[in-house]
């Protein structure tokens, strides 16, 4: 019988029917949950292509306005002139030209260095029309200029040189813009290695990161690991605010997908390079890689080395509590970590990590600004809002091309600094001697160079450090001094051009003032002034002794005959606006600014021409066209006669009087010039070729205690030392007299021409053709007019000229150190302590048969101004 084998059952068990049946029962939530997962997915994606497509058009409205940074307004220096006969190697010039931005594909110019000659081709952006020239120097002198169709010039204008770069809107920002091309491959390596090491395959988010650095924050409480890719830093940067919150998380990832699907990696990175924010310098940002590399470091990107860049790329994380000027340790330890994470990306090798940690920190000096013009920068900025308008500037990418010297400027920053150190320690010692344990007051400083043919401003330092003040005391107005006395001279010399006399004569050098003490009020006030040395009244004084030792009394005796109002009138017509006819004006009572006084000197050098000082050239658009020129203000201001006889008597100054302690601190050029004390020291003064005006004041308007001679003179020296070093302006010549004016050498005591038998020293001494002494020193007994006139100061030796035949050894502008042949002629270069003063007042006697000299060295801040 067959057996039937029984494997199993077709029908379910009891327990999986049991389930199969729940399932089937449950099915209905099963679709409801898929339903509702649906329809989340599609609300999400309906949510995020809302805000997707919303971000793209604030994406697209930023876009809208131009490229990232096309709003960036850059501003130019002067171009550098380069003339035959300067000394200047062609090497030289094919460095100012790769400064400049000139290579081998730039739109701006090429050039081509052939040994001892380079050819130079401006293009289509240039500053200068695209003719190009040879310029030949072999033996570091340049020999010849031919242009391209063969004509031999005279000189040829370089391609200006960047200053700075000014940002959008509103903003504060200096940033030099810089193409990812030009971004050295090492600078790429350290960013990405420590900001984002795989830039360049993500696709623009990194998730595990994101979601890494959440956990971080979530278990310890603070919001510090940030999990940004470099396209989200740049989304952030140009679009949200810093703050960390989720919802701002989400829309950087938004606007960061759209960066991604417009531009290249590349495009990115450069972007990225010239937004990175590094901190602060004064009133300003400093963003871009490019501009901190000058900005810490004080050179060119393409410069730096392996360490500097780890430290620019260290400093993104957090640039105020890595400052390297603040917090050097913090910022060491971050570019260490950095180069450990460049050998982790194959960056560079272990030893070359090494090598670069053991390097200390190389940085500029921390006022590298003075060199870079930020007070003159801002005067740019305030003259084009004026001129232009604070939209156009934000909105256009203008190339702003103005008066300023490079090379020149950084001469003013270091005599500034140098001279600065100086004025400190003569501060300190003032307040150990008075035993004052308080805080010092340390004076603050302005130093204006210009051109004084054209009134180009060349050189600007507005203050001690831009960093610690922004205020430009430059143009800060402050009571001028004694550097406003030679107006008083110049309208005493217009007098000679008409039927005025001065004590009864036309007034020349040797014309005798009265510095005796006088009551110079009006009946409603009394005025008796003193000079600055106490008891200093050496009676009856020559004008060119009057100015050289800077008289007070003497100086408003003679204003006095001239007439406040002439003087006043005279000083406004220059750019002294404040000037008023009273007797104090004499005396630099009024206040002018630094570059008020600068101005006001080219009067002098300049034959008698004023000149505003200037520092607009041009503003053109990128394509090179000419947006607007300016051209600067002049006008005929006095006789170039009265101009030159004015810087006569100023160049005595600098060679025996207050000025002469620059000639003690080796400047020995041919120059013209004065000091000047009034609770503030100054020092306007000048050479055939530069005019500066240097000033030295407390922010408070307390005195300073400290003579021009002595605070602001060095300062003067040392930056004329530097300057006149520099090509442009080593051709420093004497000055030239106009027609009418004859230059004589004059005996200094007797006042009459000098012969080989004069006791005393001598002057070069120009006036008037026909006004100059007819006399010598040795004849003055045989002239009982001119005997008479000695004693009582009448006419000083006037009445009727004949004009001399005046010979002499000495170039009539040069000072008498020149002439080494007679001791008695060299000049002495006197310190604070030493130099000499005035005489006192001689009595009748001491007039005939001499005597009375002794002089009186005791300075007395506290009398009216020098």
């Amino acid at each position: 019988m067959p057996v039937k084998l029984k494997y199993g059952s077709s029908r379910p068990s009891t327990s999986s029917r049991g389930i199969i049946q729940r399932l089937h029962l449950d099915n209905r939530f099963v679709r409801y949950l898929l339903v509702g997962a649906l329809g989340c997915l599609l609300l999400a994606i309906a949510t995020l292509g809302y805000f997707y497509f919303k971000y793209e058009r604030v994406v697209d409205d930023r876009l809208a306005k131009g490229p990232m940074f096309a709003s960036v307004s850059q501003i130019y220096a002067a171009p550098r002139e380069v003339r035959n006969g300067q000394k200047l190697t062609a090497s030289a010039i094919a460095a100012d030209l790769r400064r400049a931005g000139y290579n081998a594909n730039s739109q701006l110019g090429t050039y081509q260095l052939n040994g001892d000659s380079i050819f130079i081709k401006p293009g289509p952006q240039s500053y200068h029309s695209t003719d190009g020239a040879t310029i030949s120097a072999p033996n570091g002198v340049v020999q010849s200029i031919t242009a391209e169709n063969g004509a031999a010039l005279g000189a040829y204008e370089l391609e200006p040189q960047l200053i700075t770069a000014l940002s959008e809107e509103n903003n504060r920002t200096k940033r030099r813009l810089v193409s990812y091309k030009d971004i050295p491959p090492q600078l790429i390596q350290a960013i990405t290695s420590i900001e984002d090491r795989n830039f360049f395959e993500h696709s623009g988010v990194n998730f595990l990161r994101i979601i890494k650095c959440g956990v971080q924050d979530l278990s310890s409480g603070r919001k510090r690991c940030g999990g940004s890719t470099i396209t989200m830093q740049l989304a952030r940067g140009f679009f949200l605010s810093p703050e960390k919150q989720l919802k701002r998380k989400m829309i950087e990832i938004l606007i960061t997908f759209q960066l991604e699907s417009r531009f290249s990696k590349q495009q990115i990175f450069e972007m990225y390079s010239n937004q990175i924010p590094l901190g602060h310098r004064g009133s300003y940002d400093i963003n871009g890689v490019s501009e901190g590399s000058q900005a810490f470091f004080g050179k060119d990107l393409k410069q730096l080395d392996t360490a500097e860049y780890a430290l620019l790329a260290g400093m993104i994380q957090s640039p105020s509590r890595l400052n390297p000027y603040r917090h050097p340790e913090r910022a060491i330890a971050r570019r260490n970590v950095v180069l450990d994470s460049m050998v982790e990306t194959g960056a560079i090798s272990a030893s070359e990590a090494t090598r670069a940690k053991a390097e200390p920190l190389r940085l500029t000096t921390p006022d590298v600004d003075a060199s870079q013009a930020p007070f003159f920068v801002d005067l740019v900025h305030e003259q084009l809002v004026k001129r232009i308008s604070d939209q156009d500037i934000a909105h256009q990418s203008l190339r702003i091309y103005t008066s300023l010297d490079p090379e020149l400027q950084s001469v003013a920053a270091e005599a500034v600094d140098i001279g600065m150190k100086n004025v400190d320690e003569l501060v300190r010692k003032r307040y150990a001697r008075k035993g004052d344990s308080g805080p010092i007051t340390y004076p603050q400083v302005a130093l204006i160079a210009l051109n004084p043919h054209t009134g180009q401003i060349l050189a600007l330092v507005g203050g001690r450090s831009y960093g610690s003040s922004q205020l430009n005391h430059a143009v800060a107005p402050r009571p001028t001094g004694s550097i406003f006395k030679p107006f008083v001279y110049a309208a005493a010399y217009n007098t000679s051009l008409g039927d005025t006399s001065i004590n009864g004569g036309p007034f020349t050098a040797v014309t005798r003032i009265s510095d005796d003490p006088q009551e110079f009020g009006t009946a409603d006030k009394s005025y008796m002034p003193g000079n600055f040395v106490k008891g200093e009244y050496p009676g009856m004084v020559t004008a060119v002794d009057a100015l050289a030792h800077s008289l007070n009394i003497a100086t408003i005796a003679l204003a006095q005959q001239v007439g406040y109002g002439n003087v006043a009138a005279l000083a406004r017509s220059a750019g002294v606006a404040s000037a008023r006819g009273t007797p104090s004006v004499a005396i630099g009572t009024y206040s002018a600014t630094p570059m008020d006084m600068a101005g006001a000197y080219t009067v002098f050098a300049n034959n008698g021409v004023h000149i505003n000082p200037w520092m607009l050239a041009s503003v053109r658009n990128t394509s090179g066209d000419i947006v607007a020129d300016y051209s600067p203000e002049a006008k005929q201001v006095l006789d170039p006669r009265i101009a030159y006889l004015t810087q006569s008597l100023m160049e005595n100054v600098m060679n025996y009087g207050t000025g002469a302690v620059v000639r003690g601190r080796g400047f020995s050029a041919p120059a013209a010039g004065k000091t000047g004390t009034e609770h503030d020291a100054w020092f306007a003064a000048y050479t055939s070729t530069l005019l500066c005006v240097v000033w030295v004041g407390n922010d408070d308007y307390t005195d300073i205690k400290i003579q021009g001679a002595d605070a602001a003179a060095p300062i003067w020296a040392e930056f004329m030392k530097r300057a006149i070093k520099l090509p442009q302006y080593s051709d420093v010549k004497p000055f030239s007299p106009p027609e009418g004016i004859t230059v004589a050498r004059i005996d200094r005591d007797s006042g009459l021409l000098a012969d080989s038998s004069c006791p005393g020293r001598t002057l070069n001494i120009a006036f008037l053709d026909g006004t100059a002494p007819t006399g010598s020193c040795t004849q003055m007994n045989e002239n009982p007019q001119n005997f008479f006139q000695k004693i009582f100061g009448l006419g000083g030796g006037h009445g009727p000229q004949v004009s001399p035949v005046i010979t002499s050894t000495t170039t009539p502008s040069s000072p008498p150190a020149a002439a080494t042949s007679n001791p008695t002629n060299s000049v002495q270069s006197p310190s604070a302590d030493t130099q000499e003063q005035p005489k006192k007042k001689k009595n009748i006697f001491q007039k005939i048969f001499g005597g009375g000299d002794k002089d009186n060295k005791q300075p007395q801040p506290a009398q009216p101004p020098q």
